[in-house]
């Protein structure tokens, strides 16, 4: 499979998960002349909505640029990204989870949606982890320009990602709000890591020109 065709399949699938992310609103129900009051009560779904495009915008963005990386692909890359793609596209199901739960303000069914929620980016985060292992592993699938020192720049980023995850999941037992600030520094640490491994590849590329 040609690399285009390939940032092809994955753009589309990203797009088809956005476009199903914001098929979770509907207009509420209300008594005429309340419709404010409606729509404020749906901030849980705004919230978890907003946090959840931010984590599939910049999961699209690292699979973007990490990628365009490589010169040819082989069969076991194509596996690993299908895995990666069914890890990403679970994330609709705890986001509504979480927004269902946050209305209701039950203690235990909050619980259990923020545990999904990190159980759900700890998987993401681990395929991340497998991707890259594998393509450090066979360098002759990369560009030339990018070398050995680029993925030790980055390596350890998806298994950080699983620390926080962790560390979410077993805070959340204690508070939920601490599960709560942990999940979301988890999803802002991906875009922090995003950034940075665009500016090493930006500079590996540099380099070579």
């Amino acid at each position: 499979m040609k690399i285009d065709r390939f940032q092809a399949f994955s753009d589309g699938i990203f797009a088809i998960l956005i476009t199903i992310l914001v098929l979770e609103f509907h207009i509420p129900t209300y008594r005429e002349g309340h419709l404010l009051t409606a729509l404020l009560a749906q901030w849980p779904l705004f919230l978890s909505y907003a946090f959840s495009y931010f984590y599939v915008g910049t999961l699209w963005l690292f699979h973007h640029d990490y990628f365009s990386m490589l010169k040819r692909i082989d069969r076991n890359v194509n596996i690993l990204n299908l895995l990666m793609l069914f890890s990403i596209t679970l994330l609709d199901y705890p986001m509504s989870l979480v927004a269902d739960a946050l209305t209701t303000r039950n203690r235990a069914d909050m619980q259990t949606a923020f545990i999904v929620y990190d159980l759900v980016a700890l998987f993401i985060s681990a395929t991340f982890y497998f991707m890259y292992l594998y393509l450090h592993r066979h360098q002759e699938l990369k560009n030339p320009a990018v070398t050995a020192d680029f993925y030790a720049v980055i390596k350890f980023d998806p298994v950080r990602s699983v620390s926080i995850y962790g560390l979410a999941i077993v805070g959340t037992f204690w508070s939920i709000w601490l599960g709560a600030i942990l999940l979301a520094g988890g999803i802002i640490f991906h875009f922090l890591a995003y950034l940075r491994m665009s500016k090493q590849l930006a500079l590996a590329k540099g380099s070579a020109a």
